[in-house]
């Protein structure tokens, strides 16, 4: 006979950054609140939900949202505030259960296979959370960290929502295929080039079109996660990173190949003390460029000594950038390292939807990706 069967919670703090402004800012409780920068093309970071309610979200460009809700109050970002308010939550977390992944800021997946009671120990542990940090969680509970992670949105805020596989397949076939993690606006696009709009319609979608649209790897993987057939772990102990980025949004699109340069050279020196900072050095150096047409190319170079100095990373990437000689106007610049010397030289490539653990900065994030 095989084991107890697997219990995975999704733990999904509701509207994390803008709560924190309102725990610091109690006199805009009930008003509708937008956590986004002050630039020309900002987007917004997270909103209240009196802010959701006029259509606002997450990652929508800031001047669409003011147009959605004019009144909304406008904060910007506070990087360092966030973080004192994530260390409180997670610490809390992690003082009750065993085996929690981190996959963020405001995120993490719980392994709770074999404890007693866990709907009773989650509640506890949701409402330590609120007492000692004023952070409302949502929770997701199922049999794999796809069905934890989309339960977790239903209900929300405060939501509390459990279901098996069968049950999660039935109950969101008729959503958007968006609504399953990995599936972004490309992919959606595409599938609904095919007809295929729904959840249910992928469930139903032939494997022998998907794997032609999507190819054999990507094309079974859609079908298996409308089915919500996932195996993945928790894992408790994340490996090394497989690469380090930065990358700025400019106010208004740059054509002067020397301000690009410029630039490179300032994205390089971040990134080379965020490299630094944890003792690493890379072998590829990339650049992504998004045009002023929303084209997006990434050109890469695999040296045959590792770099980890900023003059030898903006060297690299200066050449790819001359090389690409962008044919627009630059809306987006990118600078990233990989192929670390104490991870393997060629990694399996990352899976669509694979998470992304951020350091905030709104404007010129470090990314880190994990495998």
């Amino acid at each position: 006979m095989g084991g107890p069967a697997r219990v995975i919670a999704h733990l999904d703090c509701d509207a994390f950054f803008a709560t924190v402004e309102l725990l610091r800012r109690p006199e805009l409780r009930g008003l509708p609140v937008i956590v986004a920068g002050g630039g020309p093309r900002s987007v917004v970071t997270t909103a209240s939900y009196e802010a959701r309610a006029f259509g606002v979200g997450s990652g929508m460009p800031a001047r669409r949202a003011l147009r959605l809700c004019p009144d909304a109050v406008v904060i910007p970002p506070d990087g360092a505030a966030y973080r004192e308010a994530s260390r409180g939550v997670w610490d809390v977390v992690a003082s009750r259960l065993e085996r929690v992944q981190r996959m963020g800021i405001d995120e993490a997946y719980a392994d709770l296979t074999g404890t007693p009671r866990p709907v009773r120990l989650l509640r506890a542990v949701v409402e330590e959370v609120r007492e000692a940090t004023g952070i409302q969680i949502s929770v997701g509970l199922g049999p794999s960290r796809l069905v934890a992670k989309c339960c977790s949105d239903v209900g929300k805020p405060a939501a509390f929502t459990a279901m098996s596989r069968d049950e999660a397949r039935r109950r969101f076939a008729p959503a958007e295929a968006r609504r399953l993690p990995g599936v972004g606006p490309r992919s959606a696009e595409r599938l609904a080039r095919m007809g295929i709009r729904t959840i249910g319609d992928l469930q139903r979608a032939p494997d022998d079109a998907l794997e032609a649209a999507f190819g054999p790897r990507w094309g079974r993987e859609l079908r298996e996660r409308s089915l919500f057939i996932d195996e993945s772990p928790v894992v408790t102990r994340p490996e090394p990173a497989k690469s380090m980025s930065t990358e700025v949004t400019f106010d208004e699109d740059i054509a002067s190949a020397a301000a690009l340069e410029r630039e490179i050279g300032r994205l390089s020196g971040r990134l080379a003390d965020a490299v630094a900072a944890r003792r690493r050095r890379g072998r590829t150096v990339s650049i992504k460029v998004r045009l002023s047409d929303w084209t997006t190319v990434t050109r890469a170079r695999t040296l045959s000594q590792p770099v980890e100095a900023a003059d030898d990373i903006a060297r690299v990437a200066t050449a790819l950038l001359r090389d690409y000689d962008p044919p627009l106007p630059v809306r987006l610049l990118g600078v990233r390292v990989a192929g670390f010397d104490d991870v393997p030289e060629d990694p399996p490539a990352a899976r669509p939807g694979d998470p992304r653990q951020m350091e905030f900065d709104p404007r010129n994030p470090i990314i880190v990706g994990k495998p």
